[in-house]
């Protein structure tokens, strides 16, 4: 594996030194450094890039390390070490910009981080956030990879720093497979970003067959509610229906025997309010789904903000589609 080019001297190195080279491309090696795919740090800035190593303590053990915008000449050094200025952006399929990051798993089990990025301008405000999945980051490992703002429309404030928003994190061996991979049960679980209106909430819940033979699920998900820890939500009931949560989403379809074909797929849903009246009000940021009793479990993040209200209604498998 050879190493990303230090940013801070030429790429070309005597001959003489690439034995070194190659031995500290190594040594960081056997100390848990990784890179997260081909997004990685391993691109070279070029004299249209302005780069800047960002000291920053990030957050639950994801930061960032550099920030890279394209500039047409030199920029002033920045006054704070998180900001950098850049020309007026030309690019219309991308804007070049930015930022490589780290992941280090300080825990005693492998994880998969889910890490909400987001762009900023000189004010602070948000110019645009991104979502990156960063796989089975074993204990004591760093991954290194590149986060990248895509496209700005020309009207957008010049960006000038990046942060972490948030960072949430379940075991490798329970995070939703990415889309167009199959995991080897067979069955993809999957949670989609959901719909609110007037304090209704709905996410739905998806269960693609993508193995080579039917499979078939009956009746309700299986679901555990968890905290920031994973620990078990208390307090909460789980009500097969949403009938007593509201009729405004439609009657409900009866649980019966739904039967998928290899490409087939089904949906269930999860319904409740976020009202808050007395009492503390209940948020419950995972979900370990079993398509049904047995199955693999697949821990999804909806962030369900429960309210005070102690309830959340759960619908029955029904094939997508009709």
């Amino acid at each position: 594996m050879r190493r990303p080019a230090d940013l801070r001297r030429p790429s070309a190195a005597p001959l003489p030194l690439l034995p070194a080279l190659a031995a500290t491309a190594l040594l960081l090696t056997a100390c848990g450094t990784e890179h997260a795919g081909p997004g990685s740090t391993d691109a070279r800035a070029s004299a249209s890039q302005n780069v800047t190593r960002i000291d920053d303590p990030g957050k639950d053990g994801v930061r960032i390390t550099s920030l890279t915008l394209p500039t047409a000449s030199p920029s002033p050094s920045p006054t704070r070490s998180y900001l950098v200025s850049a020309d007026r952006l030309t690019t219309e399929s991308d804007s070049g910009i930015s930022a490589a990051y780290e992941v280090t798993n300080h825990g005693t089990e492998a994880w998969t981080y889910t890490v909400v990025f987001t762009f900023t301008s000189a004010d602070g405000g948000a110019m645009a956030n991104q979502t990156e999945t960063v796989r089975d980051v074993g204990p004591g490992r760093t991954v290194r990879g590149t986060v990248r703002a895509g496209h700005l429309p020309p009207t957008t404030p010049r960006v000038t720093g990046a942060k972490v928003l948030e960072v949430t994190k379940v075991p490798a061996d329970e995070a939703p497979a990415d889309p167009g991979t199959c995991p080897a049960s067979g069955i993809r679980v999957s949670a989609d970003k959901g719909d609110a209106a007037m304090g209704l909430r709905v996410v739905g819940l998806h269960l693609d067959n993508c193995g080579k033979h039917a499979y078939t699920v009956e009746g309700y998900p299986l679901l555990e509610l968890l905290d920031d820890a994973l620990r078990p939500v208390d307090g909460v009931e789980i009500l097969h229906g949403s009938g007593e949560i509201t009729t405004g989403a439609g009657p409900d379809e009866p649980p019966r025997p739904v039967k998928l074909e290899p490409g087939e797929s089904a949906t269930a849903g999860l319904v409740w309010r976020n009202t808050t009246q007395f009492g503390t009000p209940v948020n419950v940021p995972h979900v370990r789904v079993r398509a049904k009793e047995g199955a693999d479990p697949v821990t999804v993040t909806p962030h369900l903000d429960l309210g005070t209200t102690g309830k959340l209604g759960v619908r029955p498998w029904q094939k997508a589609g009709l």
